[in-house]
Order: C-alpha cells, then structure tokens, then sequence
C-alpha cells in the first residue's frame, strides 16, 4: 500500500447512523464510484485523491471508494499517464463495481460523474 492509500485510510465519509437526520430533506449533490481493489483502482484514487482537492478517497478491505461534491471527472489520458499504461473507458467502467449520481461518457476519453442532477440535462 503506498503512502498516499495509507495515510488516506483514516479518511471517511460516512457518517455514524446517530449523526443521521432522517427529517432532513436536503438534498445532496455527492457522487462516487466504487472500484474493486487493483492496480488501476489504486491509480485511479491517487491521482483523483491528488488532482481534485474536493474527492475524498476511502481504502476499505477489498474496495476503494471516490466520492465528491458536485461531479468527479474521469479524463482516460491523464490517467493513463499516471497509471503508465493505457487506461480506456471502458476499462474504467469494468473496474467500476458501483456508482451513484449520473455517470456520462462524455467520449472516448472522458467519463463524467453528476451530482447535481439538472446538470447532467446538457448531456442527454
């Protein structure tokens, strides 16, 4: 585990079900993606973790999350500079096991996540 994931595992989202207003009708503009742990799973969060000050990167025993406010951008090229190999979107996506708010693929190269889903209406 590299120093990034380690020092990154006390981070967390998640919040104690007693912290938990269910009255509340806010609404959340969060989105993530869930990636089984690899590799590329673990490339993906560094540089997502490193790149975007809003993400918050969680290493849990077989996955890793990649949650954010707003939308999380997914740029192939960049990635793959990183990673040192080809990284594809469709790659991407096979090594994606769950996501929440809207994902779009916006080309070949980008894969967007949307929170905020009024948003995502310029994409459909």
């Amino acid at each position: 585990m590299s120093t990034v994931a380690r020092n990154a595992s006390n981070q967390n989202i998640f919040k104690s079900m007693k912290d938990i207003d269910l009255t509340s009708r806010e609404v959340s503009h969060q989105c993530g993606v869930t990636m089984n742990d690899s590799v590329e799973a673990r490339a993906i969060a560094e540089f997502m973790g490193e790149n975007d000050p809003n993400v918050t990167i969680t290493y849990n025993p077989a996955t890793i999350r990649i949650d954010g406010e707003g939308k999380l951008i997914f740029k192939m090229n960049e990635i793959t500079e990183f990673l040192g190999r080809e990284m594809t979107a469709e790659t991407f996506e096979v090594n994606t096991s769950t996501h929440y708010g809207r994902m779009v693929r916006v080309d070949d190269d980008t894969v967007i996540l949307f929170g905020d889903m009024n948003e995502v209406m310029d994409y459909i």
